[in-house]
C-alpha cells in the first residue's frame, strides 16, 4: 500500500507515516511533510493555519486544530484504542487525506 496523490506520493516521511506507528506526524513536527499536510488541509477544509506555521512548516497550534477538525468532521478514530479523534496524523488519517486529495487532484 502506498500513497497515490500527487501531493503526498513522493514524500518519504508521509509514506513512512502510512506504514509505521513510530512515524506518525504529531504536534511539534516540522518539515516539508508538514507543509504537505497543511496544504491538504487548506485545500480540503479551507483550514485556518497561521502564516507563521505555514512559513516555518511547523505543526503548531493552528495546524493541530486543523488536523483535529478534519478528523472530527470525518469521524477518523481508531476504535481499537480511542473513543474520540486525536490531533495526530497517523496511518488512518494520512490514508484518508490521500484519498480525499487524490479526488480533488
Amino acid at each position: 500500500m502506498a500513497l497515490r496523490s500527487i501531493t503526498f506520493k513522493d514524500d518519504a516521511a508521509l509514506q513512512k507515516c502510512l506504514l509505521q506507528d513510530s512515524a506518525h506526524v504529531a504536534p511539534g513536527s516540522a518539515g516539508p511533510h508538514v507543509a504537505r499536510i497543511q496544504s491538504a488541509l487548506l485545500l480540503l477544509d479551507q483550514a485556518r493555519i497561521s502564516p507563521a506555521e505555514l512559513y516555518s512548516k511547523h505543526y503548531g497550534k493552528t495546524t493541530t486544530a486543523a488536523v483535529l477538525a478534519y478528523k472530527r468532521k470525518r469521524k477518523i478514530i481508531n476504535f481499537s484504542y480511542q473513543s474520540q479523534a486525536d490531533n495526530i496524523v497517523g496511518k488512518i488519517t494520512i490514508a484518508r487525506m490521500d484519498k480525499d486529495i487524490l479526488a480533488v487532484e
